[in-house]
C-alpha cells in the first residue's frame, strides 16, 4: 500500500509515476474523499474539544455543589452526536484505504519504460542454446508414455492439471531438494514449511486481494480462505505485525509449496502441456531487509535463482520488465527466462521482485532500529528459484537425446542416481 502522506503531500508526483504504468489515478474522487476526512476529521475535533469543556465544568460545578443538569444534558447530546461523527469518519476512513488499497505500488526510476512484455529489457544471456543434429520434441512428446499424464489430470479434476509418473515424477522430486539445499547450504536461506490455505488478510496483505481476487480458488464453504497462489503469499505473511530486531535482519526464507490459480482471461495462452497449469509448484525465495538494503537484495535474489539455472547448464537471459508489464505490488522486477527448444523462445521460469515498503505497510512489517526507540517499515522481496513445472520441461526439451532417452545434469544426479531418463 503507498503511502497516504506522500498522496497527500506529491500527489502530481504520486500520478505521473503511475500514469507510467497505464494506471490512471482518480484524482477528482482522492480530492472528494480527502477533502470530505479534513471536515469530518476537523468537525468531530472541535465536538470533542466542546465536550472535554463541558465535562470540565460538570466537574467544577459539583464541586461547588451547583445545578450541573443543564451542561449534563448538553454532554449527554454532545456525546451522541460524536459517536455518531466518529461512525461516519470510521466509515469514510475505510473508504479511503479501499481506495488507496486498488492503487499499485510506485515503480523505481530505472524502470524501462514500455507498453508491454514486448518492451522489456533484455540485461544479459546465460550460455548458448544446443545445437541438435535431429528432430526436436516438445516436453509431451518426449513424456508421451505417460510420464506426463494430461489425461489422467483432467479425469481427476479438469482441463490444465497433470499427473506425473515414474522417472518424470522423480525428476520434479529431485529438484526440490536440489534447490532447496542449494539455497540453503549456499545462499543461506532458512528453509520454512508453510500452510497452502491463507486467509483474506494473508492475501491483502501481499497485494493479491482486492484486485487478483478472479485469479483465486476461493474455498466456498469458508468465506475468509483460499488455497495460496504463490508460497510468497504465506513465507511474507510470517512478518505481519511484527517488529524485528536489527539484528535479525536481512531474513531470507526459501519455502517449496503447490500454488494455485484459476488463470482468469488467460484461456487459449500456453495451454499445451505444463506451462500454464491451474496447480504447479514452485520453490521461492522471500527477504526481510532495511530499506537502505533493499537494492543490492534484488540483485542477489536474482543471482541466487540464476544459479540454479547455471548448476543446471540451461541457458537463459535476465530482462528487466518495464512500466507496463510490471507487477502490481512491485517496485522492481527482473524476469529470468529459460530456453525452450520446441517453441525456439525464452520463457518466463523465474519472477525477481523489489517491493520495498508497500507489503510492509499493508502487513504492519517492521524493524527496530539497535538503539530501541525508533520503528522503520522493512523492505520485503521475492523470487522463484524456481518455478518447477517449467525447470522439468526445461530440462526435458534442453537434454533430450535423438533416442527419446533425456540426458540428467550433471548437478542433479546425485539426486536422481541415474545419468538419464525415459530410456527406450
Amino acid at each position: 500500500m503507498l503511502d497516504p502522506k506522500i498522496l497527500r503531500k506529491d500527489t502530481a508526483k504520486v500520478i505521473q509515476n503511475l500514469k507510467r504504468r497505464g494506471y490512471v489515478f482518480d484524482e477528482l474522487l482522492w480530492n472528494e474523499l480527502e477533502e470530505k476526512r479534513k471536515k469530518l476529521q476537523g468537525f468531530t475535533e472541535e465536538q470533542q474539544a466542546e465536550l472535554n469543556d463541558l465535562s470540565k465544568a460538570i466537574g467544577i460545578g459539583k464541586k461547588n455543589s451547583e445545578d450541573t443538569s443543564d451542561i449534563q444534558n448538553q454532554a449527554t447530546k454532545l456525546t451522541t452526536k460524536i459517536k455518531e461523527l466518529s461512525a461516519e469518519l470510521e466509515s469514510l476512513l475505510e473508504e479511503i484505504d479501499n481506495f488507496v488499497l486498488s492503487i499499485p505500488n510506485l515503480i523505481d526510476e530505472d524502470v524501462p519504460d514500455g507498453a508491454d512484455e514486448t518492451e522489456n529489457i533484455e540485461i544479459r544471456k546465460e550460455g548458448e542454446p544446443r545445437t541438435f543434429t535431429f528432430t526436436v520434441k516438445d516436453h509431451l512428446e518426449i513424456g508421451r508414455n505417460h510420464e506426463i499424464d494430461m489425461e489422467a489430470g483432467v479425469r481427476i479434476t479438469g482441463s490444465r492439471f497433470k499427473v506425473l509418473r515414474n522417472d518424470i515424477a522423480h525428476l520434479q522430486r529431485a529438484l526440490i531438494n536440489f534447490m532447496i539445499e542449494t539455497h540453503v547450504d549456499e545462499h543461506g536461506y532458512e528453509e520454512v514449511y508453510v500452510p497452502y490455505i491463507v486467509n483474506k488478510d494473508s492475501l491483502l496483505g501481499t497485494g493479491q486481494l482486492p484486485k487478483f481476487e478472479e485469479d483465486l480458488f476461493k474455498i466456498n464453504n469458508e468465506s475468509n480462505f483460499y488455497l495460496t497462489s504463490t508460497a510468497e503469499v504465506p513465507v511474507t505473511n510470517l512478518f505481519r505485525d511484527e517488529i524485528l530486531e536489527s539484528k535479525q535482519l536481512p531474513l531470507k526464507y526459501v519455502c517449496h509449496t503447490p500454488c494455485f490459480r484459476s488463470e482468469a482471461g488467460s484461456y487459449g495462452k500456453d495451454t499445451r502441456g505444463i506451462m500454464r497449469l491451474h496447480q504447479f509448484e514452485k520453490v521461492e525465495l522471500v527477504q526481510a531487509v532495511e530499506a537502505t538494503d533493499s537494492d543490492d537484495a534484488l540483485e542477489e535474489l536474482t543471482n541466487h535463482a540464476e544459479n540454479i539455472l547455471k548448476k543446471l547448464e540451461l541457458p537463459y537471459r535476465v530482462v528487466s520488465l518495464c512500466s507496463g508489464d510490471i507487477g502490481f505490488s512491485s517496485s522492481k522486477t527482473y524476469d529470468l527466462e529459460v530456453w525452450v527448444p520446441s517453441q525456439d523462445a525464452y520463457r518466463e521460469i523465474s519472477s525477481c521482485s523489489n517491493f520495498r515498503d508497500f507489503q510492509a505497510r499493508r502487513l504492519k512489517a517492521r524493524w527496530k532500529d539497535n538503539n530501541g526507540k525508533k520503528t522503520q517499515l522493512i523492505n520485503t522481496l521475492n523470487g522463484s528459484g524456481l518455478a518447477l513445472s517449467r525447470t522439468v520441461l526445461a530440462i526435458l526439451e534442453n537434454y533430450q537425446e535423438s533416442d527419446g532417452s533425456v540426458t540428467i545434469p550433471d548437478a542433479l544426479r546425485s539426486y536422481i542416481g541415474k545419468k538419464s531418463i525415459l530410456k527406450p
